[in-house]
């Protein structure tokens, strides 16, 4: 048996833009489902807790001052959750692609480990210090789900993008 270790560097390769945002809206829409079954199934708590603090992005904290159901705060948090998610997509394809992580599925599992990892860290020590109600949701169910998020991403892009894309 041959091994073949494969460069890292950088390259001049441009990603599929396309795969890359329907990678994010895929893992976005997982993440979603894993973050209700958290809430409901092991914390217990409101599944519309989440949907109010990333409404509360684009409509103020105003938001979070009732727990009852809303079509405008669902549909709000919609959509910042999948632009957030194909945004996400593609910088993750930004990276991967010029540095050929997607070599193997190890490769691109775990740069997309990497990666939900570093958007955690982002959203919940920096970004906090906008929307600082985010910072009750810390923790390392925030941080596995991250971590599921860019892991789900970087699969899915790595199934779907275009083997050919080289400008």
């Amino acid at each position: 048996m041959e091994l073949h270790m494969q460069s890292h560097h950088y390259v001049r390769r441009m990603p599929d833009w396309t795969a890359a945002a329907v990678s994010g809206l895929a893992a976005g829409a997982l993440l979603m489902v894993v973050e209700l079954f958290w809430s409901t199934m092991v914390a217990g708590v409101n599944p519309w807790g989440t949907t109010r603090m990333i409404a509360a992005i684009l409509m103020g904290p105003g938001v979070l001052q009732t727990s009852l159901f809303s079509v405008g705060t669902v549909a709000a948090a919609l959509v910042i959750h999948f632009v957030l998610g194909a945004v996400l997509g593609m910088i993750l394809a930004a990276i991967v692609a010029p540095f050929q992580l997607d070599s193997s599925i190890g490769m691109v599992l775990l740069a997309g480990a990497v990666f939900g990892l570093v958007v955690y860290l982002f959203n919940f020590h920096v970004m906090t210090r906008f929307f600082t109600w985010f910072i009750d949701a810390r923790g390392w169910h925030t941080i596995v789900g991250h971590m599921i998020f860019g892991m789900t991403a970087a699969i899915c892009y790595w199934k779907l993008e275009s083997k050919d894309v080289s400008h």
